[in-house]
C-alpha cells in the first residue's frame, strides 16, 4: 500500500501529538513526477519514507534478505518554522529501520534509530545524500545509481543500486488511494528491480553478495480511515522480469476495503493498475509468534485473474517479527511459484503484515 511505516506508530503519535493544527499538504490528483527530483524529500508533508528491500546471495550461496528504510515524520509544517531559532526545536523526526533475515541459518536481526538531527547526525536531502542516520545513509549518485548504507552493531551493509526499469508510479493521477475522504492518498512510486551488488556483514563474517533490490518513495499527511485496522503488502519479482506490487487493507469486520490495489510492472516497465475487483489473497497457512501471540499468515495464495496469475507465496523463514514496543508487526523475504497465462513462473520478495499484533497506534482517524 505501499508502507505505512509502522516504525512511526506509537512513538511519533507521541511526539507529535501536541504539534500545530495547522495543515499540511495533502496528497491530491494531479501530481507531476519529476525524476530525479522525487527521489528527494518533500517537506510540506507530514509524513515520507524510503523503503528498501532486497533478496541477496552470498559466493558461496548462503541467502540473505534486508530491509532499510528512512523515515521522516514532520512536526511543525514548513509556513510555521522560523530561522534563527535553537537547533533543539524539533521540525521532523528521523528514523531508520534496518533488519537481515540470514535464510541459510535461519536466523532474523533488527533494529532502529530514532534522532532529532540537531547536529546533523541525521537529516534529508544534503546535495548527494537523500536521507541519513548515524550509521545508515542513501546517496543518489551522478550516475542515477543509490549507494545503500547500513550500520547496527554487528550487522551491516554497503551495496551498490542500479535501476533496470524506470519507476513505476501507482495508484491514479498522481495518487494512491487509501481511504474514503479527500488527502486520504499517498504520492508513491516504486523502482521495482534494482541490481545489487556489494558487501553484507553479520556476526563479524564479511560476504560479498549481489542481488536484486525493490524500493518505495511515498509522501502523504493521511491517516487510515477509523474501519481499518492493518494491511497486507506485497512485492514481488518474478524470474522472467515481471514484477507484482499487492496491497490489502483490512476492515475492522474482517473484510477487505475497497482501496486495497496494485500495479503489475511489466518486462518492458509498463504498468497496469490493479483494481480491488482484480484480485484474491487467500491465507493458506499461519505462524505464531512466541514473542507476542500474535498469528502471522506466512503462506499465501494470491491471483489475479486478468493476467492469468496464480500463485504460492512463502515466507522463506517464519519468523521475520520486528517486535518493536508496544508494538510488532511482521516484515520478510518471501518466495513466489505457480503460473501465468499457464506457463510456470517463480519469482522472489517481500511480505509486510501489520495489525496482528495489536492495533496500528496513532495512524487511524479518530472519525
Amino acid at each position: 500500500m505501499a508502507k505505512l511505516p509502522a516504525v512511526l506508530l506509537a512513538i511519533v503519535f507521541a511526539v507529535t501529538a501536541g504539534a500545530s493544527d495547522s495543515p499540511w499538504r495533502l496528497a491530491l490528483p494531479g501530481w507531476h513526477y519529476e525524476f530525479p527530483r522525487d527521489h528527494r524529500d518533500h517537506p510540506g508533508f507530514k509524513t515520507e519514507w524510503w523503503y528498501f528491500t532486497g533478496n541477496l546471495r552470498a559466493v558461496d550461496g548462503r541467502e540473505f534478505g534486508y530491509q532499510l528504510t528512512f523515515f521522516r515524520q514532520g512536526v511543525i509544517p514548513p509556513a510555521e518554522r522560523k530561522s534563527g531559532v535553537s537547533r533543539f526545536i524539533t521540525t521532523d523526526l528521523k528514523f531508520a529501520h534496518f533488519a537481515i533475515s540470514d535464510i541459510s541459518r535461519d536466523r532474523f536481526f533488527f533494529g532502529q534509530r530514532l534522532s532529532r538531527g540537531a547536529f546533523g547526525e541525521a537529516g534529508f536531502g544534503d546535495g548527494s545524500r537523500l536521507a541519513w542516520i548515524e550509521g545508515c545513509s542513501l546517496e543518489l549518485r551522478p550516475d542515477g545509481a543509490f549507494h545503500l548504507v547500513g550500520h547496527d552493531g554487528e550487522k551491516a551493509i554497503d551495496l551498490t543500486l542500479r535501476g533496470a526499469k524506470p519507476p513505476a508510479i501507482h495508484g491514479e493521477n498522481g495518487v494512491s488511494r487509501k481511504a474514503d475522504g479527500a488527502g486520504r492518498a499517498s504520492h508513491y512510486y516504486s523502482l521495482t528491480r534494482l541490481e545489487s551488488g556489494g558487501s553484507l556483514t553479520l556476526g563479524g563474517e564479511t560476504f560479498a553478495v549481489n542481488g536484486s533490490s525493490w524500493f518505495d518513495h511515498e509522501w502523504a499527511s493521511n491517516q487510515l480511515g477509523a474501519d481499518q485496522v492493518g494491511w497486507d503488502w506485497f512485492s514481488l519479482q518474478f524470474a522472467d522480469g515481471t514484477e507484482l506490487m499487492l496491497f490489502q487493507i483490512r476492515t475492522k469486520a474482517g473484510g477487505r476495503d475497497r482501496w486495497s490495489g496494485g500495479s503489475w510492472i511489466a518486462a518492458d516497465g509498463a504498468v497496469t493498475r490493479i483494481e480491488n475487483s482484480d484480485f484474491m489473497l487467500e491465507p493458506a497457512a499461519t505462524w505464531r509468534s512466541p514473542a507476542t501471540g500474535a498469528r502471522y499468515p506466512t503462506r499465501w495464495r494470491v491471483r489475479v485473474p486478468k493476467l492469468g496469475l496464480d500463485v504460492a507465496v512463502s515466507a522463506r523463514m517464519d519468523d521475520q517479527e520486528l517486535r518493536l514496543k508496544p508494538v510488532a508487526y511482521w516484515e520478510g523475504a518471501v518466495a513466489a511459484t505457480g503460473t501465468r497465462a499457464g506457463q510456470a513462473v517463480s519469482g522472489r520478495g517481500y511480505l509486510e503484515m501489520t495489525g496482528y499484533a495489536g492495533a496500528v497506534v496513532g495512524l487511524q482517524s479518530a472519525e
